[in-house]
């Protein structure tokens, strides 16, 4: 019985950590060790497009999340844990979440075993003022 190259190259026990980071202007993957020490690829969708009304896009951050996982998968990583986060804070609490499935199904796409998919958004539990006074940004 003989193994073949590609699966003495990919172990089954290594696995990577998927930061995806969406935003309302961007979406940016980061694909780390287990330990998140090593960086193994971080890409953003604002490298795969010229124009910058299309870097929320869904299809950007598809494009953005293959190429990671092609890195990764090169790497060795063949299962990976997805945290995904919004902008938090005191601005908008929730991902983009059209571009962050994109992006997690272009990982799955890619050949990637998707272990755990969390949510990381940091949620104020006292938050400072936000910005624009009391009747709001006036334009």
């Amino acid at each position: 019985m003989t193994i073949s190259k590609a699966r003495e190259a990919e172990d089954p026990l290594k696995v990577g950590i998927v930061y995806i980071y969406a935003s309302k202007n961007n979406t940016i993957i980061h694909i780390t060790d287990a330990t998140g020490a090593e960086t193994i690829s971080r890409k953003s969708a604002g490298m795969f497009t010229d124009a910058d009304r299309n870097k929320p896009q869904p299809y950007v951050a598809m494009l953005a999340a293959r190429a990671a996982a092609e890195e990764a998968r090169a790497a060795g990583i063949s299962r990976v844990i997805v945290r995904v986060r919004g902008q938090g804070g005191n601005r908008s609490p929730q991902p983009n979440n059209r571009a962050a499935s994109a992006a997690i199904k272009a990982l799955v796409r890619s050949g990637l075993k998707i272990i755990a998919i969390e949510d990381v958004t940091p949620i104020p539990h006292d938050s400072i003022r936000k910005p624009g006074g009391r009747r709001g940004r006036r334009v």
